[in-house]
């Protein structure tokens, strides 16, 4: 009886040990799987930047800049479809939606005043403006959010504030050239301060991909128009972001997308 017992307490032992070694197994092969998935997701990500650099060094100096914009958009939304798909929070979902809108205020001002002055600053920007309008969308269609814009036409916005501030920003640059490249200033520092409390409430790593795409492209638009308004002999005092990160900004070179 002893020895049946004692045998049976062995069987019991090893089959509770192979549980817990199959157990272990399969942990340390989910992990190892999710790891070698991230170092994939890396290789296309640093594969897309690469051809992005090609593409733009085989483009004449006037090509460069819609090229690169082009080539960055596409490895942004590459880059957004291969990455996971998180559960967002509220904040979040918030920020997503403002920021899509907010884009197509800076979008929707810059036309209007490349309109009214026809200077290549309020032509260019604007293409740049609406990758950034693109990207949000890309995010908004992973995730299956409502988008905010629709089929809203220039100057229509959902979000109330949006929609004044949109209001005020037109008469401020409809009184004079200058004005219109202080408000384009202004626009660029509102978009880097919102970006930047985006950020903060952020940990899905498509979305910051998209915001940090977002952020280094207000950071070029803001050099851009301030080197416009010492041209016209104009000053400038941020009011979203302090002087200090003005100052580091506009005195630095302009950053590349990759």
């Amino acid at each position: 009886m002893e020895i049946r017992i004692n045998l049976i307490e062995n069987i019991k032992s090893d089959t509770c040990c192979k549980s817990y070694n199959a157990h272990a197994f399969k942990l340390t092969f989910v992990k190892q799987t999710k790891n070698i998935m991230k170092k994939v997701v890396l290789t296309i990500i640093i594969f897309s930047f690469a051809i992005i650099t090609i593409a733009c060094q085989k483009a004449n100096p006037v090509e460069n800049a819609t090229v690169n914009m082009t080539a960055s958009l596409a490895s942004i939304q590459q880059s957004v479809t291969l990455l996971p798909k998180e559960p967002l929070e509220e904040a979040e979902l918030a920020r997503i939606l403002f920021i899509r809108e907010e884009e197509k205020l800076a979008y929707d001002v810059y036309k209007t005043m490349f309109d009214k002055y026809g200077v290549t600053v309020f032509q260019n920007v604007p293409n740049s403006e609406l990758s950034h309008m693109e990207s949000m969308l890309t995010i908004i269609k992973k995730y299956d959010l409502v988008d905010p814009i629709d089929v809203n036409p220039r100057g229509i916005f959902k979000n109330s504030a949006l929609q004044e501030l949109y209001t005020k920003l037109i008469d401020q640059g409809n009184i004079s050239l200058l004005s219109a490249y202080q408000v384009g200033a202004l626009i660029e520092e509102l978009d880097i301060s919102d970006l930047n409390s985006s950020l903060a409430v952020t940990n899905n790593q498509d979305v910051r991909l998209v915001y940090d795409f977002l952020n280094k492209g207000s950071r070029n638009h803001l050099r851009s128009f301030f080197k416009n308004i010492k041209m016209l002999n104009g000053t400038y005092i941020p009011i979203y972001i302090s002087q200090s990160e003005f100052d580091s900004i506009v005195n630095s070179a302009n950053e590349r997308f990759w």
